[in-house]
């Protein structure tokens, strides 16, 4: 080989070389990258370049604020105009639902640090003089949104990465990519051979093409969006300032001044696949590809009618191009699961609101270790294997019609579902379920009353759901409920070395056989990697259980970690299955079912049997995930209809009903029991999460220790706290701010409505010192402050009686 570097980087494109800036930025040194033709040469140059902090994402949106606030460093370090024009932005409501939400947004704002206002249809046409604001009921006005010229940018990432050391070679063609067995790539190009120790994928329309050339096949595709030039407008050329970059939620399009024309873009619901399979090598630089106006008419007709001056002035150019799209809009980046060593930085629909955040977050990841916040929103793994081609063509396709179209929590948009199913899916159809979809699988989220519609309506407060789910949590609470298990995550680690294994993978004491222990994972700078529940049947073999959808990005963990020998890791979330059964006459059933005795002697609280029943081997573990007196059962997948036709037959006169995600949800807000991806992510500490009582201090080893120590001893900025609400109608669902007279002081993770304790209920993080406090507080319930009280513990059964019954 001709050379040997640190890091390739592959893709000369606006996040390519925001790549390359960071990692030299972090003192990474002989790091090179590499582009097939020159710099912009994809989708970076007939980008519309529009910038703005917004996503649904906190995370994400802190990162685009990152992006925008990064943007005069490099221009003054690199010397190359950027075209920064920052003209503030609108997001424009025309609907009662549409400001709603905005009015929801804009709270978020404040926990997010985002400098925006609320504005009304005069505010909106002194800003935009161009929009006609009739039927328009206001907008969020982010005086830090704009626009900048694409080349100017991309070229200003490469020039300050070169000023920093970093070397870059265009005109220059990967062909194939190749492990060399040494732990280290070899990327074969036109221009001579090369050996890095890292390969980033940052290949836009070509990053399927290189994700291929390394076995990774990855969930993104190109799409054809247009947007429109047009002549000069004489309104504009009054004005002594820049009209703000402005979207048209409910019209689905944008707008930003171009010179003394707009440029108009438009999101149509017939969204158009580009390039499906394969993307040509020689497409790029100034490929454009053929307008379709009539695809785009019913769109540009909704423009035209809600800018008329746009109509008028008539249409100068009109671009089409690709840009790549994932299933869900957001990045993929990060380290692909089973290839040592290659990172993505790809699918990155908005690069020049994004670039510089996905930059800086693949950056920390590849120098330190791991990100400095939660990326779970843009990391590559959480796709599994049901992401495959044709459902990333049609979730793709989905989600650029929904582009501007409201996203309600509530909501599970339709293409390619059914995908994946449990065994017992006709049997929850058929007992009225209805299911909502995670990791592609669908979920029962509740089941409909008799008489009621077996589906959700969409909203953003209390849907027609919430009878249905308060008759399943009076079932719960008194009786006993039936709640399938599929989505758990479930996965077996045997052999010799298994408990060393898992005793420095795991921050907390493992079990002994025969009992259960909930099990903090963290990561070395001491941030929560996962919360599991670990089963310890017998004395070299242990199941973990977690997330489902989580299930790609902990086994990239632990594989990462999984010693040469000793140790057999295996995920079983397709092979087992089960119910989790709760309630006061939760035992009363299971014996029943089993005909054996599952009382307090024969398996006490957190233990864990392996039982038989009709034949069928049976993992029973007696565990609470509602606060009630409570078991899960597991058997093979195969034999789910066999255990659920038996606790059919068994709960004639038991008041039994089944559960869903949505009842569960409701009683564990009632226990202060926190969930992952809302109350425990990668943002928080033990300490700071109320994990600490799980996590073993005296281990002398475990992944995340030092800094766990460290977190033990410090006072944390914010705590986890339950939180009432005097809400009517509505519910927190994450993020809203909680309020100090005009003083934020936290944010909430999750609420929902506690119907066993007739509360609205939130969970969240507050100032510690304020979290054992009785201090009146407010929280932000759609827009509206709420008076709120910190719960001094759960809002029922607050020393655990019931479940340890």
């Amino acid at each position: 080989m001709s050379a040997r570097v640190r890091v390739a980087v592959i893709g000369g494109g606006v996040v390519g070389c925001s790549v390359l800036y960071h990692l030299a930025k972090l003192g990474w040194k002989d790091i090179l990258l590499v582009e097939r033709k020159e710099l912009t040469a994809g989708s970076s140059w007939h980008a519309a370049g529009g910038f703005h902090a917004i996503n649904g994402d906190p995370n994400v949106a802190r990162l685009q604020a990152y992006t925008i606030r990064l943007y005069e460093e490099i221009q003054a370090l690199s010397g190359q105009d950027i075209g920064m024009h920052r003209t503030g932005g609108l997001n424009v409501a025309a609907t009662p639902e549409r400001w709603e939400l905005l009015r929801a947004e804009w709270a978020r704002h404040r926990v997010l640090g985002l400098d925006s206002e609320l504005v009304g249809p005069a505010e909106i046409a002194r800003l935009c003089p161009l929009m006609s604001t009739e039927g328009v009921i206001g907008a969020i006005h982010d005086p830090n949104e704009g626009h900048v010229d694409p080349s100017g940018v991309t070229h200003a990432y490469a020039k300050a990465a070169q000023k920093l050391g970093a070397s870059i070679r265009r005109q220059t063609l990967v062909t194939h990519i190749e492990p060399t067995g040494r732990g280290t790539w070899r990327l074969v190009m036109d221009t001579g051979d090369i050996e890095a120790e890292h390969v980033v994928n940052a290949a836009g329309l070509w990053a399927r093409e290189v994700g291929r050339m390394a076995g990774a096949e990855l969930p993104l595709v190109p799409l054809e969006h247009h947007y429109l030039v047009t002549g000069d407008i004489p309104e504009l050329a009054t004005l002594a300032r820049e009209i703000p970059v402005t979207a048209d939620l409910d019209g689905g399009m944008y707008l930003r001044q171009e010179r003394q024309g707009v440029l108009l873009g438009v999101y149509e619901e017939n969204a158009k696949l580009w390039s499906a399979d394969t993307t040509p090598w020689d497409y790029g630089e100034t490929d454009l590809l053929p307008p379709d106006l009539d695809r785009i008419s019913e769109a540009l007709a909704r423009g035209f009618a809600r800018f008329p001056a746009v109509e008028r002035a008539g249409i100068r150019r009109v671009v089409n191009g690709p840009f790549t799209f994932t299933p869900d809009g957001n990045p993929l980046v990060g380290a692909v699961p089973g290839l040592p060593n290659y990172w993505v930085a790809c699918g990155v629909m908005a690069g020049f609101a994004q670039g510089g955040g996905v930059g800086l977050a693949l950056a920390q990841w590849m120098v330190h270790g791991e990100p400095e916040s939660d990326i779970f929103a843009m990391d590559v793994a959480r796709f599994g294997p049901h992401a495959g081609v044709a459902y990333t063509h049609a979730k793709a396709r989905e989600f650029y019609a929904h582009r501007f179209q409201i996203a309600y929590p509530n909501e599970f948009w339709p293409a390619t579902r059914p995908l994946r199913t449990s065994p017992v899916y006709e049997d929850m159809r058929a007992a009225r379920a209805v299911f909502g979809v995670s990791y592609g699988l669908e979920v029962p989220m509740y089941f409909a009353r008799p008489g009621d519609e077996v589906e959700e309506r969409p909203c953003i407060g209390r849907s027609n759901a919430f009878h249905a789910v308060a008759e399943e949590c009076l079932a719960v609470r008194t009786n006993v409920g039936i709640l399938e298990t599929a989505s758990f995550a479930k996965y077996a680690i045997e052999g010799p070395a298994a408990a060393d294994w898992l005793d420095v993978l795991l921050a907390g004491r493992l079990p002994p056989v025969g009992r259960i222990r909930l099990m903090p994972m963290l990561s070395p700078a001491g941030r929560l990697m996962g919360d599991f529940t670990l089963m310890r049947p017998a004395e070299e073999r242990f199941l973990l259980f977690g997330s489902g959808y989580l299930q790609s990005w902990h086994l990239r963990w632990f594989m990462e970690r999984l010693p040469a020998s000793g140790v057999v890791l295996r995920n079983l979330s397709d092979d087992r299955a089960g119910f989790a059964i709760a309630g006061p006459r939760s035992r009363e059933l299971l014996a029943r079912v089993t005909g054996t005795d599952v009382g307090p002697a024969a398996l006490p609280f957190l233990a864990v049997r392996e039982l038989e029943f009709e034949g069928v081997p049976a993992l029973v573990c007696r565990m609470s995930v509602t606060g009630e007196l409570g078991y899960e059962v597991y058997v093979p997948a195969s034999s789910l209809r066999v255990l659920a036709k038996g606790i059919a037959g068994a709960t004639a006169d038991l008041g039994a009903r089944n559960f869903g995600i949505y009842a569960l949800n409701s009683l564990r807000l009632e226990k202060s029991y926190g969930i992952w991806s809302r109350e425990f992510t990668r943002d928080y500490t033990p300490r700071m999460s109320g994990l600490d009582r799980f996590v073993d201090y005296g281990k002398p080893r475990f992944v995340g220790r030092d800094a766990a120590l460290r977190d033990r001893d410090e006072r944390p900025p914010h705590r986890l706290v339950t939180l009432a609400i005097d809400a009517d109608g509505a519910d927190a669902w994450g993020f809203e701010p909680v309020w100090r007279g005009d003083e934020t002081v936290g944010f909430t993770t999750s609420g929902g409505y506690g119907h066993s304790t007739g509360m609205s209920l939130a969970m969240g993080y507050v100032r510690t010192e304020l979290a054992n406090g009785d201090e009146p507080l407010e929280v932000s319930i759609v827009g509206e402050r709420r008076p709120a009280r910190i719960l001094p513990g759960p809002a029922i059964d607050p020393d655990g009686a019931r479940m340890r019954a």
